[in-house]
């Protein structure tokens, strides 16, 4: 189960999607007051869910949809630099700069490259295949 677990982390960009989702509920929650503080706020608070709500959904488009993490990674940078001036201050900055490193880790992640056969291992494990030596130049070859 861990092992299903850490294989399906580390084939997608997770530590970037869970810094952005956690950037959109940042900026979501702040609006989200009680009834009588949001009667006062009025229409200024629709703004900050809506970024807070395609931050959250950019994040986890990321873990879902990792072929995707160009866009979302844009996206997400983009409603956090907007939300800094339409939404409390990007949620107390906190928000801007949890969305601006999370889009930026989603942007930058890139997938493992598949492992050759016969390829020496990182591990060092005795038991793994040595690599295949390089061919000796023929006699006749320039080289």
């Amino acid at each position: 189960m861990l092992l299903t677990w850490r294989r399906w982390r580390k084939g997608r960009p997770f530590w970037g999607g869970l810094t952005a989702v956690l950037a959109g509920v940042e900026i979501c929650a702040l609006p989200l007051a009680p009834l009588k503080i949001m009667l006062q706020q009025g229409i200024a608070g629709i703004p900050s869910v809506l970024m807070g709500l395609v931050m959250i959904v950019m994040g986890l488009s990321a873990w879902f949809a990792p072929h995707y993490r160009g866009m979302a990674g844009v996206l997400t940078v983009l409603c956090a630099a907007a939300a800094l001036v339409m939404s409390n201050l990007g949620g107390f900055l906190l928000g801007t700069v949890l969305g601006i490193l999370g889009g930026s880790m989603i942007f930058a992640w890139q997938p493992a490259a598949p492992a050759e056969p016969g390829a020496p291992t990182a591990s060092g494990d005795p038991a793994a295949p040595e690599a295949p030596a390089a061919p000796t130049p023929l006699e006749g070859d320039p080289r």
